[in-house]
């Protein structure tokens, strides 16, 4: 017991004492332990114990380091941000033969022909229409050997027509989109699944575009 309290004592003095010691010697001699600042005699086997001290040598604590600036403070870098597609460009069509209307991605279709029945137009008689007057013109293909215009009747009967479009705004544009989003998504629910892939591409095409609409 008394063995123990001295070596604490020893401890103790030399954490706290006037001197700094940063070594500690263990003396061991016929049983005995002592710890003692300076080497131990030739007789005694000796270990060595390096002790830290924290406190400065004058016994002041050091301040404390003052906090990094603003300036000076790690900013943290933003995740990049995916960029939203731009509004696609959007047309309101008109159709020439029946007056319905459609989008398109072309304000500018190209013109097609169209059989004047279609567009209402009254035709004239037989005879404008075939040709010759007296040209003999039947259903029957053995009683039409090269008489009447052929040619009047393939081209006489159609004319050149071409929608009409204007460009829409952009409420318009993103109303059209989920138009065509809903539609496209109702598609896939009564598509087999072997029909879906290009319905689901398109489905992702058009949610990307309705993005720049919120």
């Amino acid at each position: 017991m008394r063995l123990a309290v001295f070596a604490l004592a020893a401890l103790a003095l030399v954490a706290t004492g006037g001197t700094r010691a940063e070594t500690v010697y263990k003396c061991v001699a016929g049983g005995q332990t002592t710890y003692q600042q300076t080497p131990c005699a030739k007789s005694q086997r000796q270990e060595t114990i390096q002790l830290e001290d924290s406190a400065p040598a004058n016994g002041q604590v050091a301040p404390m380091p003052e906090a990094p600036r603003r300036d000076d403070a790690v900013v943290a870098t933003p995740l990049p941000t995916r960029p939203l597609p731009p509004m696609p460009q959007m047309f309101g069509c008109v159709r020439a033969t029946d007056s319905k209307s459609y989008t398109s991605a072309d304000g500018n279709p190209q013109p097609y022909l169209a059989p004047l029945g279609v567009l209402g137009v009254a035709g004239g008689s037989l005879s404008d229409t075939y040709g010759n007057p007296n040209a003999a013109v039947a259903s029957a293909p053995e009683l039409n050997r090269g008489k009447g215009n052929v040619g009047a009747i393939a081209t006489s009967n159609y004319v050149w027509v071409q929608d009409q479009c204007r460009e829409l705004s952009p409420a318009e544009t993103c109303q059209a989109l989920q138009a065509d989003a809903d539609a496209t998504q109702r598609q896939i629910r009564n598509a087999f699944k072997s029909d879906r892939g290009p319905l689901d591409a398109k489905a992702d095409r058009l949610r990307d575009q309705l993005q720049s609409c919120r």
